[in-house]
């Protein structure tokens, strides 16, 4: 239960660093720059109890890596997105009557998925590199790779898609208006299909870390968020900010 409880925890502040930045005045330029710190710190806070996750893209690369049994994955998907979706509440009760606008897709879905993908592709391959790998086990340097993962993602490609990079970070920005209930799908498909593709590569790549998808380890493997990376969301560099997000480590 306690890998749970971290989950919603780290995922929390994620989500809620997403929307303090993001909604009203917000940080502008500052926003990506918020968002990976909150996960950098969460990824190390939470590392140890449940590998850091804060991303259900992050969680699935992590099980297809063979790193988490699959009985697991329900949970902490619950766990993840109940604390982005109580986050989002917190940050509008702070935020009362402020004008909050969704992300826009002027020319398609098309960009937006791709953005979407190759931002959690980054993400999760990073995270199965730096958090999962034997290579680097015991590194003292995952979380700000995590994190500077996610703030660098969503300065490159959080113009395009918000930058959530995190189906949990898009849940959010759903529950806040900074994005539209209509186009969660693009989030949900373009992160989940990229997590995925990061986790084939991780066991082509790496055949020697490979374990069986039973396997006890719960160590740092998280990305995103950590093991974690939440991911993050960034409207145009500022334009709505950085969902991290980011990643895991378990």
């Amino acid at each position: 239960m306690r890998k749970y409880v971290a989950e919603f925890i780290g995922t929390f502040f994620l989500v809620s660093a997403v929307g303090h930045t993001g909604v009203g005045e917000g940080a502008g330029m500052l926003a990506p720059l918020a968002i990976g710190a909150m996960l950098l710190v969460m990824v190390f806070a939470g590392g140890h109890l449940s590998g850091a996750h804060y991303n259900p893209a992050v969680t699935l690369a992590v099980w297809l890596r063979g790193r988490i049994p699959w009985g697991q994955v329900p949970g902490y998907w619950v766990a993840q997105v109940l604390g982005a979706w109580v986050a989002s509440v917190g940050v509008l009760a702070m935020k009362p009557g402020v004008k909050v606008l969704a992300v826009e897709f002027p020319q398609g879905v098309g960009v937006p998925l791709a953005a979407e993908f190759l931002g959690t592709f980054a993400l999760a391959y990073v995270v199965l590199n730096v958090a999962t790998a034997r290579a680097n086990a015991d590194n003292g340097f995952y979380g700000l790779a995590i994190g500077f993962t996610v703030l660098s993602c969503a300065l490159v490609f959080g113009g395009y898609s918000g930058g959530a990079f995190n189906p949990a970070v898009a849940v959010g920005m759903v529950g806040m208006g900074l994005a539209r209930a209509s186009e969660l799908w693009v989030y949900l498909v373009a992160d989940l299909l990229a997590a995925g593709l990061a986790a084939v590569v991780f066991r082509t790549l790496s055949p020697g870390d490979v374990e069986s998808s039973g396997s006890e380890s719960e160590g740092r493997s998280g990305a995103g968020a950590p093991a974690g990376a939440g991911g993050g969301a960034c409207e145009g560099v500022a334009k709505t900010s950085l969902r991290s997000d980011s990643v895991e480590l378990d």
